[in-house]
């Protein structure tokens, strides 16, 4: 069964004003993290020490239809 993941994930300034929301279909929060970081071109991967952590915390939700696993939407600063 799939999960939808609503991922907050900022990085706080001085060291950066990089982050946005993921909405992400996984089958966990592992695959979640996978396909934030495989999908991302942003270049901002030294910022995803604590995206694990927000991935934890996201608000998550039960698909109860056939869904593939991918981001949904983002909005990234």
């Amino acid at each position: 069964m799939k999960t939808l993941f609503i991922v907050d994930h900022f990085v706080p300034f001085p060291q950066s004003e990089y982050g946005g929301v993921w909405n992400v279909i996984a089958d966990d929060e592992d695959e979640c993290f996978d396909v934030i970081t495989s999908e991302d071109d942003s270049n901002y991967f030294e910022y995803y020490g604590t995206l694990r952590e927000n991935i934890s915390k996201a608000y998550k939700y039960t698909i109860t239809s056939e869904a593939e696993s991918g981001i949904v939407t983002s909005f990234l600063t």
